[in-house]
């Protein structure tokens, strides 16, 4: 018998990275046919669908700046500067109402009338995420904080909203963390190829995706810091001028500072092994304090911090292929997304280090880079409308499946 497919479902996911630099929003058109779907339905009840039925095209993307000011609020509480209860639930909601406003303008770069869009897949901003459990009152916690309220976005939208993805993952006992290796998964699985996806935003992350693999098969976990040292350098040296070191062009006029490369290496973070997390906890402005301070005793140059805070990115992703990745998967393909995908002193210096691995950026895979993280939310709040679980349990640590995000109904019209 021939499956019905269902009529195609636009979906707009957001997504706020941990360096606040944009509001990415990607339109997302999803299909899926009837008979699968309710196959992914049975077997989410007893065992995890490891083979998706659904199709879904990247239609569209933008980037939408944050406000200065809001941008700086955000990385200050996200930096753990003190906020009563009242400013930080302040904070939530009007995030929610400036997510909701980027979601809209996206819509008329698009033109396109939001009542078509059926759903909306929002991660909300991290403010604080400790996936390790630590002592507190008594019992061990893992935790995890987004703010950017789903409720108001669904209100002014009008649009269904699926936010705040990741305690439903801690709950079932998992870091709450990578969320994105089940797209990739979805995106990036081939019958004979192994491949490995790469992601360097403000922390790198990376997927294990070996031939013919099912998601038991698939592991992931952060590698460590991606751009955020880097853009913390480059932002502090220039007054704010600029965010990031476009073309890795004040990285190449550096040198090397091969004692705090070591000292660097050195980090605790760099030797455990997964299933791990990292965030601004580990990389945020207290590091970047450390840093500064070791370049002011020892006279550095602004451009050789830069230099070696990104040779440091590229050797701390070196170290955790040849730790954790290449003895247990064979690797042919690193798929690299982010914005470190644009540092070409990064990149060469990755795969100079991995000389048997081909390196392809994520664009000529149908995905651009930039665009990934909001595709992959998009399609994770169509799974949870679905009743579809979506975390991959070796990849976060979780003991089982779960169902992920919150549901926020718009009001009657």
């Amino acid at each position: 018998m021939t499956a019905k497919r269902q009529p195609a479902t636009l979906v707009l996911g957001l997504m706020s990275g941990t360096s606040a630099d944009g509001i990415d929003v990607a339109l997302v058109r999803i299909a899926s046919d009837t008979a699968a779907a309710r196959e992914d339905h049975q077997n989410s009840r007893t065992k995890r669908a490891d083979h998706p039925h659904t199709e879904a095209r990247l239609e569209n993307f933008a980037t939408l700046p944050f406000a200065p000011d809001v941008r700086a609020a955000v990385l200050r509480v996200a930096e753990g500067h003190q906020l009563s209860p009242g400013e930080l639930s302040q904070l939530n909601f009007r995030l929610g109402q400036v997510f909701a406003q980027a979601l809209l303008a996206a819509c008329r770069k698009f033109r396109l009338n939001p009542k078509r869009v059926a759903l909306i897949g929002s991660h909300g901003q991290t403010i604080y995420h400790q996936g390790a459990p630590s002592r507190l009152l008594g019992e061990q916690v893992a935790s995890t904080l987004q703010i950017g309220e789903p409720a108001v976005i669904a209100a002014l939208t009008g649009i269904t909203t699926v936010g705040d993805f990741r305690p439903a993952d801690i709950a079932a006992g998992g870091q709450g963390a990578p969320l994105v290796p089940w797209v990739d998964y979805r995106l990036y699985r081939h019958p004979r190829l192994g491949r490995a996806a790469l992601n360097i935003g403000g922390i790198a992350n990376v997927t294990i995706i070996p031939p013919a693999a099912r998601t038991k098969d698939v592991f992931a976990f952060d590698t460590g810091p991606g751009n955020m040292i880097i853009d913390g350098l480059v932002r502090h040296f220039t007054n704010g001028r600029r965010a990031y070191d476009r073309d890795a062009q004040m990285a190449a006029s550096g040198r090397l500072l091969p004692a705090l490369l070591d000292n660097l290496l050195a980090d605790p973070y760099l030797h455990r092994p997964p299933p791990k997390t990292a965030g601004r906890e580990q990389y945020g402005e207290p590091y970047l304090r450390k840093l500064l301070a070791w370049g002011a005793r020892h006279r550095a140059q602004p451009a050789d911090l830069v230099r070696t805070a990104t040779i440091l990115t590229a050797l701390s992703i070196v170290d955790a292929f040849n730790r954790w990745v290449l003895p247990r998967a064979h690797i042919t393909q690193l798929i690299v997304a982010g914005g470190g995908a644009r540092n070409p002193l990064l990149c060469s210096q990755i795969a100079a280090a991995l000389p048997r691995i081909d390196l392809i950026p994520s664009d000529s895979l149908g995905v651009p880079g930039d665009a990934k993280e909001a595709f992959a939310f998009a399609l994770l709040a169509y799974e949870t409308i679905h009743r579809r679980p979506a975390n991959i349990p070796s990849a976060t640590g979780a003991t089982r499946p779960a169902i992920l995000g919150k549901i926020c109904y718009p009001p009657p019209r």
